[in-house]
């Protein structure tokens, strides 16, 4: 039997170098190939590092992809449903029109009334999409390029300086969302902007949001801005004033030309090259706009019509009740004989002001029917917005001794009855004339135009303190009045518009109407919500007591404290200058208009020395010889002969508290309230002092004896029209409209 070999066991411990001798795995035997160098071999490497860099990447987006979808579905389903999405109505614009259409202003959260986008400026678009959206037009309200873009820069600055938000964006933001950071917000917005750039065109959206966009400096859309800025209108806007508004855009306190038109001016030509790149304007025109020069614009709301404004506002709520949509309002206001009483008040602060010591002044100019022509409540709106014309209430003065003449006369007294002007005292209360002059024996024109203190307390006490506040009351004041003595000096406080609106009826006949600054209040669409009602003015003063009230104003400025006050028309009117001249005051009259001027500080600090026939007859002066020009002189209502006393009966010895006439007035409507002047709560009369009164005079007072004679309204001619007819304030061409017919566009 043959010796079998001894088996071999395989071995990977032997060494190697004998071939046959054991086993052993070398580089050949691998399933992987050798590893081979050379460019080949470098680049399958490469590839496969991107393959494996772009598979992550892959596997990357898709879970950030679902992050995002998850999180828009997240922030999504916390909103309303689509369906119910709306475009929130624009804050409603009230535009306040002057009675010849020229605009006064606009108010409201907006400042300024929606405009078409075809009746701007073409420029405003063109400046805002170059600047904010160049590729505005091509989107689907989210620039993926800009977003990129704003991010990349963004972070290589290390900070915020560029947002990636479309146009379509900023409005949703504007529209539906708040201010606030967050995620939140941010999928809320992008959401919202593919709604609006599905539901809405490309234009409307544009418009839209310049109607709404925040331009610095208080104005809400491009129609506000434009006015705040330059003075004018949206579809006035010019090349250089639109890339202004496109540059306050991206930071409104930063760039508003009201802070810094310097930067302004640099932001704006950024913009200006912009819309040149995109080929928007020519070299020309990119020229012209550059050499412009940037300019501060003026402080907000300067002009005096702003006082109007403001007491518009003040009335709509009673007039209107709560205003849902744009509306326009008719005011009697006349724009050129508001920016005559406007610069007559400045002229005279400027040149008087820091030697006489007087800050402030106010105008109210009203007509016969009782519209409200002008009112000025102070010197400079932006300085200061309190009304001092129709809010500020203040002692007149001697412009409050009309109504005590008034009621002397109605009493039996007439111009020629005689008084003696002479030391006086009433319990403690001993009133004196300005300076200490006395003149015995005067008649009443004369005591009333050299405004003697004596006879007026006088009369006072004669007529009976409550009669005067009565008669007062009746003309037109509606402040609270103390019925003492004293009041025969003007010393409770009236605004400027009772006291200008109580004279009405000197000018007008006798008639008192209602005071009133707004004649109608219309939609857009032209739906009337408030018009005044036409109706008859009661008459507050018989026909012979206006033309004898009339004759002794008259003598004022002929002759009397106002004498600065003449312009070469009749004229009437009554000076007053409270203690130690702190107000100083003037109210006048024609057959057309009654103008109250005011001047003093608004501290209460004394003027040096400034009456009533200073400075504030001086302004009426103007004021009236302006609103004049190129009208039909028209006489003062009612004619007395001075000369003749007879008609007129003697006049009595007053009892304390004698009844005076009551108003007559034709049957009416049910009332509206007025407008110009708030009626106020019936103040209850205080009751006359039961002490005797003590009176010391050097002699007698006369009256005038009463023949037999014909009656008294035998001397008088009175007018039987109760509102003037004139035209005040149009320029050198006559008319023979009445003021009532252009008011109501007749």
């Amino acid at each position: 039997m043959a010796k079998k070999s001894p088996r071999i066991e395989p071995s990977f411990d032997s060494p190697r170098g004998r071939r046959g001798e054991g086993l052993s795995v070398s580089e050949d035997d691998r399933v992987a190939a050798p590893r081979r160098k050379g460019k080949r071999a470098r680049r399958r490497s490469s590839f496969g590092l991107i393959g494996r860099l772009a598979y992550w990447g892959f596997v990357m987006m898709l879970w950030g992809g679902i992050g995002v979808a998850g999180l828009v579905a997240y922030y999504g389903a916390r909103m309303p449903a689509a369906t119910t999405w709306a475009i929130p109505d624009r804050p409603p614009n009230v535009k306040i029109v002057s009675v010849g259409g020229k605009l006064i202003a606009n108010r409201g959260a907006t400042g300024g009334e929606a405009v078409e986008l075809q009746e701007m400026s073409p420029y405003i678009a063109q400046a805002v999409v170059a600047i904010e959206d160049r590729r505005f037009h091509s989107h689907f309200g989210v620039d993926p390029r800009g977003l990129a873009r704003a991010m990349a820069r963004n972070i290589a600055a290390g900070r915020m300086t560029q947002g990636g938000s479309t146009l379509t964006q900023q409005l949703a933001k504007n529209l539906f969302l708040s201010p606030e950071r967050t995620l939140e917000r941010k999928v809320q917005e992008l959401l919202l902007a593919f709604w609006l750039e599905t539901e809405y065109t490309k234009d409307q959206i544009l418009e839209m949001y310049l109607n709404r966009v925040y331009f610095g400096s208080g104005a809400h859309g491009v129609e506000a801005a434009a006015r705040r800025y330059f003075g004018h209108g949206a579809r006035d806007v010019s090349l250089q004033e639109a890339a202004v508004l496109a540059a306050v855009l991206k930071a409104p306190s930063r760039y508003s030309p009201a802070k810094d038109p310097k930067a302004a001016e640099a932001r704006a030509e950024l913009v200006i090259a912009a819309m040149r790149e995109q080929g928007m304007i020519g070299d020309k025109e990119m020229t012209a706009a550059l050499s412009a020069k940037a300019k501060r614009a003026p402080s907000f709301w300067t002009g005096s019509e702003h006082y109007v404004a403001d007491r518009v506002m003040d009335e709509l709520p009673e007039i209107v009740g709560d205003i849902k949509e744009d509306v326009i309002v008719d005011t009697t206001i006349d724009l050129d004989l508001q920016k005559l009483g406007e610069k007559a008040i400045r002229k005279l602060i400027k040149d008087n002001g820091p030697k006489l010591n007087v800050s402030q002044g106010a105008l109210v100019s009203i007509d016969g029917s009782g519209a409200v022509r002008a009112l000025i409540g102070g010197v400079d709106y932006s300085g200061s917005q309190f009304d001092r014309a129709g809010t500020a209430k203040r002692q007149p003065g001697s412009a409050f001794k009309p109504f005590v003449y008034l009621a002397a006369l109605e009493g039996g007294m007439t111009p020629e009855t005689r008084v003696n002007d002479a030391p006086v005292k009433f319990g403690k209360w001993r009133p004196e004339n300005y300076g200490g002059k006395y003149y015995g024996e005067v008649t009443l024109t004369t005591a009333l135009a050299k405004s003697l203190n004596s006879v007026a307390a006088q009369l006072c006490v004669k007529a009976g303190p409550a009669n005067v506040v009565e008669t007062a009351h009746r003309l037109g004041i509606e402040s609270a009045l103390d019925a003492n003595a004293s009041i025969a000096l003007g010393t409770s406080d009236v605004s400027l518009m009772e006291l200008t609106s109580a004279y009405v009826p000197f000018a007008n006949g006798g008639w008192r109407p209602d005071s009133h600054i707004v004649r109608r209040v219309t939609t857009v669409s032209g739906k009337v919500l408030y018009e005044h009602e036409k109706r008859d003015a009661p008459r507050v003063v018989q026909p012979e007591h206006v033309a004898m009230m009339n004759a002794m104003m008259a003598e004022t400025i002929r002759s009397g404290t106002a004498t600065k006050a003449a312009f070469g028309w009749p004229a009437a009117g009554k000076t007053g200058t409270s203690q130690n001249s702190r107000d100083a005051w003037f109210v006048g009259y024609t057959a057309n208009l009654v103008t109250g001027v005011w001047f003093g500080n608004d501290d209460g600090k004394p003027t040096k020395n400034v009456t009533g026939g200073s400075l504030p007859a001086l302004a009426w002066k103007a004021f009236m010889t302006a609103a004049h020009d190129g009208v039909d002189i028209a006489e003062l209502p009612g004619r007395w002969n001075p000369g003749t006393t007879e008609g007129f009966p003697q006049a009595p010895d007053f009892p304390e508290q004698t009844t005076a006439p009551k108003p007559q007035a034709k049957p009416t409507a049910k009332p509206l309230p007025l407008a110009a002047v708030k009626p106020q709560k019936p103040v209850a009369e205080k009751p006359v002092a039961a002490k005797p009164v003590k009176t010391v005079a050097a002699k007698p007072v006369k009256t005038v004896a009463a023949a037999k004679s014909p009656r008294a309204t035998d001397n008088v001619t009175t007018s039987s029209a109760p509102r003037p007819k004139a035209d005040v304030g149009g320029g050198k061409t006559k008319s023979e409209k009445t003021l009532v017919d252009i008011i109501l566009g007749n």
